[in-house]
């Protein structure tokens, strides 16, 4: 007679026979998982994602309040393995989509597991695993069609797109670090999140990231920075050419704060400090008068509503002076080394 942990364990009638099933799809197939460790540039908060076997005694890593989990500290996730292998059925779906700058395969992924695989639920912040089928890399972003009766896990994700593959990195041979990414004002707004003036008004308290780029599941008060693409214009007639052919050209864009988690007092003092940051250094120049607007986020389960703020900005800058920023990112940035004690 079986025990009760055995009894808590067993599967329904329902979910041995598509246990079954599976097993005979699968023909005992394994997939092999490999994790990457999130890595943000301190030049302009570009996310690259470096397979954990090269993270190890470096200054590159956790250069940025924005990289890492804890000030000066590399994250526990390096000490954790960095593969695993996983038993179940998997099939894609492709479909071929053209757009205006590149056409590409889109591969639908879908992975059947007998059990629940713990790895890919628990998953660290800042980590990443992707795993490989049939010359495909992906990567998953949700489980789903979990019915307790069935007793099997589905995940599911899309291939890594081929302009993606950019964003992985297997060996930093190649991997350049010291340039920046963008041609907008970005570098000038991150350089916020390390600004201490010799008076007036600093940085109250708000790290910055890059729109769409901001750490998953983190909490406010945190503050995001998109530049609106299609507002970037050239205000000169021309670029100028200096007599080492660097390039330098007067532009202005628009660009939108969005401020989570801060008061009103705290959006004020933010509006003080990006005057004082423009006047003290020259980064970029303010055209408009901007004013903090309050802006609505809703969730139904809570009938409430968001501590969300947002303020646009129209400012005017010189795109070589968003390299010289990312250079002093680089020498004012913060080391961090991981010592393996294994």
């Amino acid at each position: 007679m079986a025990n009760a942990e055995e009894a808590a364990r067993a599967r329904t009638p329902l979910g041995s026979a598509l246990a079954a099933g599976v097993e005979t799809l699968d023909l005992e197939q394994e997939i092999v998982f490999k994790r990457y460790v999130r890595l943000v540039l301190p030049l302009d908060g570009y996310v690259f994602w470096v397979a954990q076997d090269l993270i190890g005694p470096s200054a590159l890593y956790g250069r940025a309040a924005f990289n890492r989990a804890a000030f000066n500290e590399s994250p526990a996730v390096i000490k954790r393995a960095s593969t695993f292998v996983c038993k179940g059925s998997m099939h894609y779906a492709s479909d071929v989509r053209q757009e205006e700058a590149e056409t590409y395969a889109a591969n639908r992924m879908v992975f059947t597991s007998e059990f629940e695989v713990n790895d890919l639920n628990n998953v660290a912040p800042g980590t990443l695993w992707v795993g490989e089928f049939d010359g495909r890399r992906f990567a998953f972003s949700s489980r789903s069609s979990w019915y307790k009766q069935a007793d099997l896990w589905h995940y599911t994700g899309f291939a890594i797109y081929p302009d993606m593959e950019t964003q992985i990195v297997d060996d930093l041979a190649g991997f350049d670090a010291t340039s920046v990414v963008v041609s907008n004002s970005l570098p000038a707004w991150l350089g916020l999140n390390g600004y201490v003036p010799p008076y007036g008004f600093g940085n109250p308290g708000l790290t910055l990231f890059p729109s769409f780029l901001s750490p998953e599941n983190f909490e406010p008060p945190f503050a995001t920075v998109h530049v609106v693409p299609e507002s970037t214009r050239g205000l000169a007639l021309a670029p100028t050419i200096g007599p080492t052919s660097s390039h330098a050209q007067l532009c202005a864009e628009r660009v939108r704060i969005t401020l989570w988690g801060t008061r009103n007092y705290s959006a004020l003092d933010f509006v003080d400090a990006v005057n004082q940051y423009s006047l003290a250094t020259d980064a970029f120049g303010l055209m408009n008068n901007p004013v903090v607007r309050d802006e609505k986020r809703t969730q139904a389960e809570l009938a409430t509503i968001a501590m969300k703020k947002s303020i646009e900005y129209e400012v005017s800058y010189l795109q070589n002076r968003m390299r010289a920023i990312a250079r002093q990112q680089i020498v004012s940035a913060v080391p961090s080394y991981y010592i393996s004690r294994e």
